[in-house]
């Protein structure tokens, strides 16, 4: 069976809508066994499909097909994502957690204590 690539998409739950997923295809954010694709691009089981969502890149293989959006556990058996596409996500998230770790405002605002403090360092009193 063959189906068509945005509703692969769609249906495996990588995008909430076809017309974001067809966004993505006509982005050039999809290939499918290396090559650019277009929306319609019959999919079919064994393809080899690279998607790049937002920093982060997913490489899999397509392993089953479906026209209709079911419940994740059952869209998540449709592909099988590769170890080392798995590795590199959790890299990325991690050094952008720590990109972001660094901003100083974990706690939240600044208490009045923490103010004065600031303020005293800062000479202004």
């Amino acid at each position: 069976m063959k189906v068509r690539l945005d509703k692969w998409l769609w249906a495996a739950r990588f995008y909430k809508t076809r017309a974001l997923a067809v966004d993505a295809i006509d982005g050039g954010k999809i290939e499918v066994n290396g090559e650019r694709s277009k929306r319609a691009k019959l999919v079919t089981a064994g393809d080899r499909i690279r998607i790049r969502i937002g920093p982060y890149e997913h490489v899999m293989t397509v392993k089953d097909v479906s026209e209709r959006r079911g419940p994740a556990p059952v869209a998540a058996k449709l592909y099988e994502e590769d170890a080392e596409s798995k590795k590199q996500r959790e890299v990325m998230a991690a050094h952008i957690k720590a990109m972001n770790a660094n901003t100083g405002y974990d706690s939240g605002r600044p208490t009045k204590k923490d103010r004065r403090d600031i303020e005293r360092v800062r000479g202004r009193r």
